[in-house]
């Protein structure tokens, strides 16, 4: 491994191509913690507009504290992975409880849905503190600069490349270090077509020396996807319709969705069926989703499973929805 130039290598890249984000112009740890949790999962420019959202609607952790679950859920709407919506309401009163931001790898890791690169990020980013994040551009770039064919999603993987990346993070520079590795691995070396032949690395590069570019870093294939099929039945009834809040540890919990009918024959329903959409596709991380699309006319309110509302339909704009369940109101 040729490790000796590395570090002032991609610090001067950085220094010429690092990217310019809201959070880089501020220590604030509420601030820097919010665009790491909205950037999970998350592409930059999707997540900066959320951010702004996000800052100016809960300009403070105190604000963000008190507001409702459903208000948290309803701002974070489109951006997916709602469970981050959840975490980041429910670290928000740990840090007003706690009566300040914690400042140490330890305490950081405590709050709700934050794990060891997002802690990291956060304790370098926000105080200096001379932490390590590794994330997906990380694995990928040290991968390929120094041949490692450890694959990234096992034990000896993850301590592996954290060991490398904290051996190469400068003390005095980690926020710098931390944020141009992501910002190289983003812009420079890209998961598909990265810019080798221009690379400031490249002299150094084992993967560009050897062809081996394209093969890291190397994970190995542990994903099962399912596929559900789903049917959703918007009901109007004389400008009301009925929507119920999705509970347990499914997908989407805390969102809102109209009648919903899984692995069930359709029920028999009083007025006019209209089919809307058939077999919208929906990629979620682990499943994909089949789902069709009705609305249901009828002047007579029907039976329904246990925890559906009636709202009048306007009101529907108020209640945070998955982006399946927006299909469909655009489709009517």
């Amino acid at each position: 491994m040729n490790a000796n130039n590395f570090t002032p290598i991609l610090l001067e890249w950085f220094g010429r191509h690092g990217r310019d984000l809201p959070w880089r112009h501020t220590r604030d740890a509420y601030a820097i913690w919010l665009s790491e949790v909205i950037l999970q999962q998350t592409r930059i420019e999707q997540g900066r507009a959320y951010w702004l959202r996000f800052m100016e609607r809960f300009p403070h952790v105190e604000d963000l504290a008190r507001a409702s679950e459903d208000e948290v859920l309803r701002l974070w709407q489109g951006l997916g992975y709602y469970s981050r919506a959840r975490n980041l309401h429910h670290a928000a009163r740990q840090i007003v409880a706690a009566g300040r931001f914690p400042d140490t790898m330890s305490g950081i890791l405590k709050l709700k849905g934050v794990g060891e690169y997002t802690a990291a990020a956060i304790a370098s980013i926000a105080f200096g503190l001379p932490e390590a994040s590794v994330d997906g551009n990380v694995y990928r770039v040290l991968a390929r600069h120094f041949g490692i064919r450890t694959p990234i999603n096992t034990t000896a993987g993850k301590k592996l490349f954290k060991a490398l990346a904290q051996d190469l993070l400068p003390v005095s520079e980690a926020s710098a270090f931390n944020q141009a590795l992501m910002d190289f691995g983003a812009l420079q070396c890209t998961p598909s077509s990265p810019h080798c032949a221009n690379c400031p690395l490249g002299e150094t590069c084992e993967a560009w020396r050897t062809g081996s570019v394209a093969e890291l870093p190397v994970k190995n294939k542990t994903l099962k996807i399912r596929e559900r099929h789903l049917t959703y039945i918007y009901i109007r009834c004389n400008g009301m319709t009925a929507i119920r809040r999705r509970e347990g540890k499914d997908i989407w919990q805390g969102l809102w969705e109209p009648l919903l009918i899984e692995r069930e024959p359709m029920p028999a329903l009083p007025g006019k069926l209209i089919p809307l959409r058939r077999q919208v596709k929906h990629v979620l991380t682990h499943q994909v989703i089949f789902a069709d699309f009705y609305l249901l006319e009828t002047a007579q309110r029907p039976a329904l499973p246990e925890g559906y509302v009636w709202i009048s339909e306007p009101e529907i704009v108020h209640y945070a929805l998955p982006r399946l369940v927006e299909l469909l109101t655009e489709a009517l």
